[in-house]
């Protein structure tokens, strides 16, 4: 049965910090961490040619399965593009053995998740869940494997073609410099070429798709000899092997599929070409060299290549576009090398009104730069440096382990391959850097697009082509009706009742990781969980008062204050200090949040003591940059702007407006308003901080291989040197009065979706009924297999998704039913959320009441295994005054709920009658129908939510 054995560690990595680090005289310390951590796998291979690799884990009591197929869109051919995504879509339908929908519904009834990713190189498929389910997994993933294919129907694949449509107006059509990479790839790569066209695929291969081509693709790439599968977690391995064996050891081989070799192409010529884009307020220059594939020398070379140009302060592109020319505020550069090709990409999104020409030669300025002041040791140094870190978190999960092992072995040939790629990584070289910089870009050809906004062709660059963008045109919806035949699906031969569903063992009791607080002298409180699986620690000091500190009248100092204290301490400039924090391997973010300032750090155990000392001059020594400040305001006032080409964000900044009304600081944005950040001062920030930042509200939480007494003595010197102060948060009373049911409708001309937001005020997340009403939520529309989604999505496909939920904070939040949906449905889908929030409140069945609790109980098994789920835990215990055995209380008021309990719960907190209905689309198709869709009242509003007349609608 087993062709081969073999059992390596991860170990080799450790080594790669060792070459740098060394060098500062901490050799023997890194050697000690080294020897303390390591992964083991084993793989073998079935006789039916599918490879099995094996990573067993048990500090949590979950499992992972992740199965790798050795095909992308790259196996696709033109004319029938979009295949590899649309069959993982139709995965999720219904096998031989497991009924139409219940894929999602199994897994979720089991405590677990699970989903599916398709891009150019191959596809994926992963559950994560309580161990006691891994036989069901087996199950569910053996019968897609080899029982699917005869209960592919019509029906079915008509529905699963227009959830894709969706996904595609989605995530291309109606947002932001969506077509680019169509019009990039059009032009690097040739007719023919496999990564010539999206992974989306052709809006009109996806229409003619049929269940024949379905078939043929299944048959000829989804056989065990084309795929990979990895299970990781707390099992016992040859309990495991012999599932494994039984449930796809008998699945024959199909077709033998080819590896692809590598088809990096050449360009001879540059060609330019630009777009008038429906959705952007910024122009955008997009820029891509044709380079190698991944593995090869080069790729690693490029690798850092691209960070050395575009990343940190140091970077030649952001000393002059973002310094010296302000021409944007962000530079990005990555290379992208794939199994086949790879591609050098410079990405800049102009400031509002910048010219694109003068951004295409700040780029070449930069160029130059670079070739001048070269590269030191120490750049190498640090990107080095973010590397083991970047790698511990990326195995910080059951998941991400498997997802690594199973991308090794498909596109390596054996997982084993880590050793190598670390040591390519390891041997990257300055001189290496310089030669492919030399060999794949310095005067070669390039691939340009200019996206500006509608009516900017002056912002292009000189010498583009119109590209051939095509659109889809907005119709009026016609319904299509698929009748399927009846005939009875046909059962691939087993050696076992594969229609048995395997019986689950016993649940994993719930196991709360033990947490401990502290108060510091200061009045600093601490919390703080030991979990020891990988050498890092996560933490956060969370600051109370952001936006709720902001005066209406001067919005958004809270937000750039969390920005100018990133920018330089009173000894460090803002270049030293972004320095210090990469050398270290470490990241310190700052953000604003409605009701608080957090600054998350991620660092090395060994590196923790530097990471806080940089935290504590941040926090205590302000630079109060004046060129910085200038150009964090220039920022953000961009990407106010930018925001209002983005239909999610526009709804989401109306649907808070209306709902708490101008009184109240939420129905203003974080970020601030053009008008406000624009009246802010340098002085009004220093104000800020001195009435606000003190240590008497705020909370440190810390997790990872560090104990209580260790964390509290790293903290010691913070706790002498921030002194406390009072500080008066305001409150805001909440008016929660409305009384009908109102349809707003922000025109967005051509939307190719609509961003629908239904809801109002309810209640904050400290009422002894929010918890209840989350569980109440979770049918509704709180899971995939909520009711509107599966309404809109699975038996509409009017969208790619549908939600509700309740938000809520110290702060009255709001419960919200959400979707994008195609234009031409929008009416519809109003209607379908309305009458299915009415009919909730009827009363769910014994078994939606059995499927919540199953799911919502069950999934606790994964709620502790990685350090950034126990750090949120550590700041909802803080954050409310919960006890450390909280979530014990939650699974007590899931358990002790009735059916009549859900449905008192659903009639208190969903009123269909009294709330706002937001439409963010097309106006001129799509508004006139709801005047007579029975709203008490239907208004016209713009992008701020005040009124406007229909006549300013674009017809």
């Amino acid at each position: 049965m087993f062709k081969k054995y073999l059992k390596i560690s991860f170990l080799a990595l450790l080594v790669l910090p060792l070459m740098f680090i060394s060098c500062k005289g901490n050799l023997n310390e890194n050697e000690k961490s080294a020897t303390n951590f390591s992964v083991e796998f084993e793989k073998y291979e079935l006789e039916n040619g599918l490879d099995v690799v094996l990573h067993q884990d048990k500090s949590d009591p979950i499992v992972s399965l992740a199965i790798q197929y050795g095909v992308g869109s790259n196996r696709e051919k033109t004319g029938r593009t979009g295949f590899a995504h649309l069959f993982e879509h139709m995965l999720f339908q219904e096998s031989e053995n497991v009924p139409q929908d219940q894929f999602f519904k199994k897994i979720q009834d089991a405590g677990g998740t699970l989903n599916g990713g398709t891009w150019k190189d191959g596809t994926i498929y992963y559950e994560v869940v309580p161990n006691n389910a891994l036989e069901t997994v087996l199950w569910l993933e053996s019968d897609r494997m080899g029982y699917l294919i005869n209960t592919v129907t019509e029906s079915a694949f008509y529905n699963q073609q227009e959830v894709v449509q969706n996904e595609k107006r989605q995530r291309v059509d109606n947002n932001p410099y969506g077509h680019t990479n169509w019009v990039l790839d059009k032009n690097i790569y040739p007719e023919g070429h496999p990564y010539n066209w999206q992974v989306i695929g052709e809006l009109e291969d996806l229409q003619n798709a049929t269940v024949e081509d379905v078939k043929e693709f299944y048959n000829k790439f989804y056989g065990p000899n084309n795929a990979t599968l990895v299970l990781a977690g707390d099992f016992e391995t040859d309990a495991a092997k012999a599932l494994i064996e039984k449930y796809f050891g008998e699945i024959k081989r199909r077709e033998e599929v080819s590896p692809m070799e590598p088809q990096p192409v050449t360009i001879t010529e540059t060609k330019r070409f630009y777009h008038e884009d429906n959705f952007a307020n910024a122009p955008q220059l997009h820029m891509v060299w044709p380079t190698l594939q991944q593995y090869t020398d080069d790729a690693y070379a490029l690798d850092f290549l691209s960070e050395i140009l575009s990343s940190g302060k140091k970077a030649p592109l952001y000393k002059v576009l973002v310094k010296e020319k302000e021409l944007t505020s962000r530079t990005t550069a990555y290379n992208r090398s794939q199994e086949l090709a790879g591609e050098f990409h410079i990405i800049i999104t102009a400031n509002s009104g910048k010219s694109l020409k003068d951004v295409e030669a700040g780029i070449f300025e930069a160029f130059d730069l670079f070739e001048k002041e070269g590269i030191t040791d120490k750049d190498i140094e640090r990107i080095k440096a973010g590397l083991e870190t970047s790698f511990y978190n990326g195995i910080s999960s059951v998941l991400g382990k498997s997802f690594q092992l199973a991308q090794y072995n498909v596109f390596a040939g054996t997982p084993e391959f880590i050793e190598q790629d670390i040591e390519n990584i390891k041997k990257v070289t300055k001189e290496d850097v310089v030669r492919v910089y030399d060999k794949y870009i310095k005067g070669k050809p390039f691939v340009m697009t200019s996206f500006v906004p509608k009516g900017q062709l002056d912002l292009i660059t000189d010498n583009s082509v119109k590209a051939e963008v095509v659109e889809e045109e907005i119709k009026e919806n016609v319904e299509k009706t698929v009748v399927d035949a009846n005939d009875e699906v046909v059962k691939t031969p087993s050696n076992f009742d594969r229609s048995v569903e395997p019986a689950q063992g016993e649940t994993p009791k719930l196991n709360i990781p033990e947490s401990w607080t502290a108060t510091l002298d200061n009045g600093i409180k601490v919390f703080g969980i030991e979990q020891n699986e990988i050498p890092t620690v996560n933490f956060s000091l969370v600051i109370e008062g952001g936006h709720l500190l902001d005066d209406k009248n001067k919005n958004g100092v809270a937000n750039l204050m969390t920005d100018i204290l990133m920018e330089g301490t009173v000894n460090k400039t803002p270049e030293e200090l972004e320095e210090e924090i990469e050398m270290l391997g470490a990241s310190i973010n700052m953000y604003t949040t409605n009701e608080s300032i957090v600054v998350r750090g991620n660092t090395l155990v060994r590196n923790l003591d530097k990471t806080l000392a940089l935290v504590e001059e941040i926090l205590l020594e302000p630079r109060w940059d004046e060129e910085e400040f200038a150009r964090i305001k220039t920022s953000t006032i961009n990407q106010i702007k930018r925001s209002d080409a983005n239909p999610n964000a526009v709804a989401g900044r109306v649907y808070n407006k209306i709902l708490y009304g101008e009184d109240h600081i939420f129905s203003y944005p974080t970020s601030g308003t053009v008008a406000s950040v624009e009246a802010i001062t340098i002085d009004d920030l220093k104000d800020f901080y001195t009435k606000n930042f003190s240590p008497s509200i705020s909370t440190f939480h810390i997790v990872g291989n560090i104990n209580k007494k260790e964390s509290l003595e790293k903290l010691s010197s913070l706790e002498e040197k921030w002194k406390a102060k009072e500080v008066i948060i305001p409150t805001y009373p909440i008016v929660n009065n409305r009384d009908k049911s109102s349809l707003y409708f922000v025109d967005i001309p051509n939307a190719k979706q609509s961003v629908i937001n239904i809801g109002y005020i309810a209640l904050p997340r400290t009422d002894k009924d929010f918890y209840p009403v989350e569980v109440m939520n979770y049918k509704l529309g709180g899971s995939f297999s909520g009711n509107v989604n599966l309404i809109l999505r699975e038996e509409k496909g009017y969208t790619y998704g549908a939600r509700t939920n309740f938000s809520g904070s110290k702060t009255p939040g709001t419960f919200t039913a959400s979707s994008s949906v195609r234009t031409n449905t929008t009416g519809e889908s109003v209607q379908i959320f309305k009458d299915q929030i009415t009919k909730y409140k009827e009363g769910i069945s014994d078994d939606d009441l059995q499927f919540t609790k199953n799911s919502l109980i069950k999934s606790n098994a994964r709620r502790f295994e990685t350090q950034f789920s126990l750090l949120g835990m550590l700041q909802e215990m803080s954050n409310y005054n919960l006890a450390p055995d909280y979530i014990k209380g939650e699974e007590a008021i899931i358990n002790n709920m009735t059916l009549e309990q859900h449905k008192e719960l659903a009639n208190k907190y969903l009123d269909e009658s009294k709330m706002m209905y937001l439409v963010v689309g097309d106006a001129a198709t799509q508004y006139a129908q709801f005047k007579n869709m029975g709203f008490d009242e239907v208004k016209l509003i713009d992008k701020e939510g005040e009124e406007i007349p229909l006549e300013k609608v674009k017809q």
